[in-house]
């Protein structure tokens, strides 16, 4: 049986996680981001790489949010690189981190998933910008969030190669035409 707290708390999150599906999916943000993301990537140099582009891109998209979300500071203050420390084995491999070794006496199922639920909660948090010491709940709504935008992101840069690869398309078919001509 819920409780009506615990399902008014759910409906809540419900709420929060509408909204922040909605806030991204305007055509107003959209359009505000597109024309940020045009900016960002014409300010970066020609011959810059995928990472310059990366930045750019995640920059626009946090100024977008106007910083008003806890990935969107992170971005905005450059706290989201990972930090993982490598470590080198004698054989010149590369090995992240330190293996755990496997508990000897059997495990129940609830703490099992109790842990997997928490590994992952963890994982969550390493992916998203600025969440890695965040409660569950928020961890979950900045998550929310955060893909919705991403979603928005990736849909201005689809729009934008297509534009891109139309335009040179047309130059190329302009080139043609031109050569047939002298």
């Amino acid at each position: 049986m819920i409780s009506p707290s615990a399902s008014s708390a759910s409906s809540s999150s419900k709420k929060k996680m509408k909204q922040a599906e909605s806030k991204w999916r305007t055509a107003a943000q959209e359009r505000i981001y597109r024309r940020r993301l045009l900016e960002a990537l014409r300010s970066t140099a020609s011959g810059a790489g995928p990472r310059a582009v990366k930045e750019a891109a995640d920059s626009a998209l946090a100024l977008t949010a106007r910083g008003q979300s806890q990935w969107s500071r992170a971005i905005l203050l450059g706290r989201c690189r990972p930090r993982r420390k490598l470590l080198l084995k004698a054989g010149g491999k590369v090995r992240r981190g330190r293996r755990r070794p496997r508990p000897a006496a059997p495990v129940s199922v609830a703490v099992a998933t109790g842990k997997k639920v928490r590994d992952r909660l963890r994982v969550l948090g390493r992916l998203v910008p600025g969440c890695r010491q965040l409660s569950a709940p928020s961890l979950l709504e900045e998550a929310a969030d955060y893909v919705a935008a991403l979603e928005m992101q990736v849909k201005a840069m689809r729009a934008l190669a297509d534009a891109f690869s139309a335009a040179s398309l047309n130059a190329a078919a302009a080139g043609e035409a031109e050569s047939r001509v002298v």
